[in-house]
This record gives C-alpha cells, structure tokens and sequence, in this order.
C-alpha cells in the first residue's frame, strides 16, 4: 500500500511501505477514507522535532475497519469509525477517567514502528479503547466528512482548551493563535456559551472563519500591542478565559497578561521554549489559573459528534485544500508556505 514517510526536514515522501496486519488480538486494520496534515506535522516537516529517516507521519483519520482481532468487542468490519490522534487500552485507570493520553499502553500515530494517518490503511492498537464507531451512512455524506475528521484532533483540542479555561455562559474570552485549533477554540468557545469572543490573529482569511465561528471581534497584534488593545476593549480588566493554541514564550506572555484577575488560561499549543514564558508570581499574584495540555479527544468525541451530525457546528470549515494521497508533499509545501491552513486527505 502507499503511505506518507518522513525522510528528512522538507522531504516528505509517498511510498510503498507494507500492508498492515493483525498482530495482537485486540487489533483492528481500518481502509483510511481521509486523513489530513497537522500544524504539529511542520514541526517534523521543519526539523525542529526530530524523526528517525522513514518514520510513517499523520495522526488523523476516518476509516472503514476491514479486519478484527479475535479479542475486539465493541468494532466490527464494515464500521465506519473515527480514529483519536492517541490510542489507548480504553481500560487503564487514566483512560477510565478519560485521561486517554496518558494511557500507559497508549502512544502516537507514527511513532517507530507504528503506522501513521496519512496512509491507505492503519493497524490500530486496541481497537476497543480507541475506535468511535460513526453512524454508517455518514461515510458517503461528502460535506459532512471534513467535520468528522475534525473531531480525531483540532476540534477535540479545542475543545480541551476551553474546558482548561472554564469557559462558562456570559463569559468574556481571548483565543490566541489562528491555526485551525485555535479556530475551533472559537467555535467551542460559542458553544459553552461565551458572551464575547475575541481572536487575536493576523490573517484575514483565518480570522474570517473565526467570525463564522463566533468570534465577535478581532485583533490584528502580537506581543504588547495585543495585550493593550484586550485591556482597552475591556476596560482593562481583561479577559475571563484565555485559549492559548500557539505554544511559543510570547504567546504564553500574552495569553497570561491579557487574563482577568481570578480567569484562567487553557494551554493546548505544543511548548517550544525553556520557560515557556510562564511568569508564576504573575500567576500567584493575580490568582490566575494555568490548566491543559495534550487533548483526550477519546473522551470528547461522543460528547461532540451530536452536534456535528446534527449541524449546529460544523469544525470541517478549517480545511481550505483537499487533495489525493499522492499529493501529500505539495500539502506539507501549501502548510509550510501558508498557503493553506488545514490540508485534507481524500483517497
């Protein structure tokens, strides 16, 4: 089968790698329908985060399962399901928690030795724990796909990001980063009944489907500026809840400064940074509360999928391309280029 390997910064590659197979009974291979390409993928695609040279890459995807171990239950072939950038036992004490993440036999799409997304078939450990089976008849609903697969990862996040900072009905929120995780912060901002919405992003483009979202206003600055322009929209109070989806120093700086005193920030963008610009007698001083890190979308995607099935969001708008597998290094190039903000996979 073909599927999307690493070689190198810049050297993404569609190859023919081996089939996958059962090899424990508690398996499932699934005939991938559409993946997509990450932000967190460009840290790879730039060689910041390291890869061993033809590691497999990708870590979202809707599929059709083809094949069962003999110890899966609750999946069957035929199912159209939907795969959490995370697998997990499903029965560990942090996944019954639905703290899937953290899950002691858990681990990451494309890690070595393991299949990623962005491929035409996945082996996926312990089926039971981390397959969501969809309604059936989704799978040739075309317009409802890209929403789908939102859910394996940026609308899930978002979704974390939000909880993290206890967005609450009447609320007043900040979301900084306009990537598509930040994006769907927006969206599930609306969703837990924000008052106000404010998207600090840069690219009109972006910052329009923002406005789609939900985000009543916009502010085009980084750094001080960003922060002076929340506090004269606030009155100088600031915000009740921020979501931060960036992950860089200045992005913390400013997602803790532009907080209200007693808020909270929810922290979902990958840290790269020593201090991460984490200022805790700031913090301790004005009672501002720091919570998140890497999304549980195992346990968020039933609590999702409703709304997405029935319309009311619909997080598939941040994909602006679709292309075929064997275009994934002309994604990678669009995405690194910012010439497309989300990529999807169609096969």
């Amino acid at each position: 089968m073909r599927a999307a390997v690493i070689h190198g910064p810049n050297d993404i590659r569609v190859e023919q790698v081996p089939d996958p197979r059962i090899q424990q009974p508690t398996d499932a291979v699934v005939r991938v329908v559409n993946a997509c390409i990450c932000g967190s993928d460009l840290w790879a695609y730039r060689g910041i985060a390291a890869r061993v040279p033809g590691q497999r890459i990708g870590h979202e995807f809707l599929g059709v399962v083809e094949e069962t171990g003999a110890a899966v239950s609750t999946v069957r072939p035929g199912d159209f399901v939907v795969a959490p950038f995370v697998w997990s036992d499903g029965a560990c004490s942090f996944c019954q928690e639905g703290l899937h993440t953290s899950c002691p036999q858990g681990g990451f799409w494309g890690e070595v030795g393991s299949d990623g997304g962005q491929g035409e078939a996945v082996r996926v450990p312990f089926a039971d724990g981390t397959l969501v089976v969809l309604p059936n008849e989704t799978a040739g609903e075309e317009k409802l796909l890209p929403s789908l697969l939102a859910l394996s990862d940026v609308m899930s996040t978002g979704h974390h990001a939000a909880l993290a900072a206890r967005v609450r009905s009447g609320a007043t929120v900040a979301v900084v980063g306009d990537g598509a995780v930040g994006l769907c912060g927006v969206l599930a901002a609306r969703r837990l009944g924000a008052e106000r919405i404010v998207m600090l992003g840069r690219h009109e483009a972006r910052t329009a489907i923002a406005r789609t979202f939900g985000a009543t206003d916009v502010v085009a600055a980084r750094g001080g500026d960003a922060v002076g322009a929340i506090h004269e929209l606030t009155e100088g109070q600031g915000v009740h809840a921020v979501l931060e989806a960036v992950g860089t120093e200045e992005s913390m700086r400013t997602a803790i400064s532009i907080t209200r005193d007693g808020g909270a920030v929810g922290y979902v963008g990958v840290p790269h940074g020593g201090s991460a610009g984490v200022e805790i007698s700031q913090m301790f001083n004005r009672n501002i509360t720091l919570a998140g890190g890497v999304a549980p979308a195992r346990a968020y995607i039933r609590e999702l999928l409703p709304d997405v099935l029935s319309g009311s969001i619909e997080p598939g708008l941040v994909f602006d391309r679709t292309i075929g597998l064997g275009e994934v290094p002309d994604g990678y190039r669009a995405m690194d280029g910012r010439t497309a903000l989300k990529v999807r996979i169609a096969m």
